[in-house]
Parts: structure tokens; C-alpha cells; sequence
């Protein structure tokens, strides 16, 4: 993979992210329950006026995908819907080695539900997908790369 551009902060990711989106119509984010729902939503409320359909695949449960809808309260898991989709994203959850997605699986899931000519974004922090080896494994069109820095601060 090469590097194509750089940014910081939270904005780095939601424009860039916006920005790799901009011709996708539907988009199906995949990864772990509770750790990567909340990024799903996050990464969606940029693109939440844009028409753009958006769906959410626990794990590799494809057929349990909730639509993601803009709420009173935010982007929010919704009723069922098919995941297929012209854009997948895949989460850096699902790399992590606790989580111990099966690659091949999700490789298989992915060509199930991306359409022909699709869109795959990978969407990580601190490199993970390069750590698991999924660089290899799977062939990401782009790939958000994030890391971060912490500061706790004590009066």
C-alpha cells in the first residue's frame, strides 16, 4: 500500500473518509459488535444527508445486517436490510487478535456482498491490518490508517 495523503485528528478520517465515499451509493461497514458500531457510526454522520443507504454486518453475520439511519440522536442501528453494497468497510476490530476473525471468511463474506466493480476501504487504528498480515490477505482499495495519542490530565 501507498500513502496518499495524510491528516490528523478526528476530521482526518470523516473528510478522507467522505471524500473516498463520494460516488458510492450503498455502503456496508463489517465489523465487531459494540467495539466497531460505534465508528460505523461515527464514519457515517458526515455522509448522513447524502442519500447513501449504509448497513452494518456484525462479525461475519451478513444476514443479520442492520441499516444505519440518522436519528434525533445520531446514527443508529435500524431494522434488517441486505448488506449488498457497492462499498464495503472493513473494520480494524474484526484484525484484532482477541476477535480472531477467520480472513478467508470475511474474504468470502465480502465477495458475496460487494458488487462488481465495488469499492473496499479498510478503516483501522495503530496499523492493525498491516500487523495481522491482511495487507496480504485482502485487497483493499483504500485504507484509513489512524493513530493515536492519549493524554490524561489530573487537576
Amino acid at each position: 500500500m501507498k500513502e496518499i495523503s495524510t491528516a490528523s485528528g478526528l476530521g482526518g478520517i470523516l473528510n478522507g473518509f467522505r471524500d473516498l465515499t463520494k460516488e458510492s451509493n450503498k455502503i456496508t461497514f463489517i465489523g465487531t459488535p459494540g467495539f466497531c458500531t460505534p465508528f460505523a457510526e461515527l464514519i457515517a454522520y458526515p455522509i448522513r444527508d447524502s442519500g447513501k443507504e449504509m448497513a452494518f454486518v456484525a462479525n461475519l453475520g451478513a444476514d443479520g445486517a442492520k441499516k444505519i439511519v440518522y436519528t434525533s440522536h445520531g446514527m443508529q442501528l435500524s431494522e434488517k436490510t441486505d448488506p449488498t453494497a457497492d462499498t464495503v468497510v472493513i473494520l480494524g476490530g474484526l484484525a484484532m487478535p482477541k476477535i480472531s476473525v477467520d480472513v478467508d471468511a470475511l474474504k468470502s463474506m465480502v465477495g458475496r456482498i460487494l458488487t462488481d466493480g465495488g469499492l473496499l476501504i479498510g478503516v483501522c487504528f495503530m496499523s492493525i491490518f498491516e500487523q495481522a498480515g491482511w495487507y496480504d490477505a485482502i485487497d483493499f482499495d483504500y485504507v484509513i490508517d489512524t493513530h493515536t495519542d492519549v493524554r490524561i490530565l489530573e487537576k
